[in-house]
């Protein structure tokens, strides 16, 4: 369910900062009433619209039962829980932000962030509680709670985002071998399996596609060094997560028409993928004019493309020119 979240965490950060960060305005040296109702009113219509409409276009075609829970720690090799890291983590963000321009005081709308991402995030899981084909999964709370909690506790006590958790999505091409069923009834491709479960255009690869995404700690290692260290402060260390071969959120097996199709361990076995680079720290570069100081803190939430080296479970080490 992480690729809808994620969606709507992409919305929220289109329309927080519409208001919040007025990108041409600095924030204000104390609460300023009328941007603060603003902010207020945007941020609730926001709720509003969003959780409206995504229980309109998405829950409502799907069966629904009573609330209930759902255990899915282990699906998609842990990449899902990790997405809800991120997307908690960037909405507490993205809310302190807000709460800043506005003027409210630093322990105020760090509390802001706080209740604004578990809010957010709270709500689809309380809408996957109540759906058939899902429930309420508690491993997913605990990772919305942990982004949360990683916004919160460096921003309290660096007052700064020294570890920014970041994400990668580097377009990958699906195998087009032809794979018959277990009944050798009916044929398909893997490329097929990837199209019908992530889409078809980058948009959709990069919300779902987990094979493609890679989740990051970018380190601000100058923030941790003595002061007057030579250390570049906008080049980051990174530390990644990913992982490989995943046509299923549990294994490589699925059904289509009355049919199952198996992918072969052998060759498309699923494995896990640790990322060592480098990244920059956008904000970091300190440009002058507001508006750029804004467009980096936006973009700020993707790592930037660059050599890495790859540590995977299948006892490799690969490099990469670009990840």
């Amino acid at each position: 369910m992480n690729f809808k979240i994620a969606f709507f965490s992409i919305l929220l950060l289109g329309n927080v900062y519409g208001v919040a960060a007025q990108s041409f305005f600095e924030p204000a040296d104390s609460l300023n009433t009328k941007r603060f109702n603003t902010a207020l009113a945007f941020t609730a219509t926001t709720y509003s619209v969003f959780s409206v409409g995504l229980y309109n276009i998405w829950y409502k075609k799907y069966d629904q039962e009573p609330f209930h829970l759902f255990n899915d720690w282990g699906e998609w090799r842990h990449m899902d829980k990790i997405g809800h890291i991120h997307t908690a983590y960037l909405q507490g963000v993205l809310c302190y932000r807000g709460a800043r321009w506005t003027g409210l005081a630093q322990n105020k709308s760090i509390l802001t962030g706080m209740v604004c991402g578990t809010l957010f995030q709270s709500t689809i899981e309380v809408m996957d509680g109540f759906s058939t084909k899902w429930g309420f999964s508690i491993p997913d709370m605990a990772a919305n709670i942990s982004g949360v909690g990683a916004f919160a506790l460096q921003q309290y006590y660096w007052n700064d985002q020294r570890i920014a958790i970041k994400v990668s999505s580097i377009p990958i091409s699906h195998p087009q071998q032809s794979l018959q069923s277990d009944d050798m009834l009916a044929s398909t491709t893997p490329l097929e399996r990837a199209e019908n479960l992530f889409g078809t255009n980058y948009f959709e690869r990069f919300l779902k596609d987990y094979n493609a995404q890679a989740y990051w700690a970018s380190v601000n290692v100058h923030s941790f060094l003595p002061e007057g260290n030579r250390w570049p402060a906008w080049l980051n260390i990174a530390l990644g997560y990913g992982a490989q071969n995943m046509y299923g959120g549990y294994a490589n097996q699925w059904e289509k028409n009355g049919h199952i199709f198996s992918l072969p361990p052998s060759q498309y076995p699923r494995y896990s993928q640790i990322y060592l680079g480098l990244d920059v720290d956008l904000p970091k570069l300190r440009p002058r004019q507001p508006f750029l100081k804004t467009l980096c803190s936006v973009f700020n939430i993707f790592k930037i493309p660059s050599p890495a080296l790859e540590f995977n479970t299948r006892g490799q080490v690969v490099f990469h020119l670009l990840r």
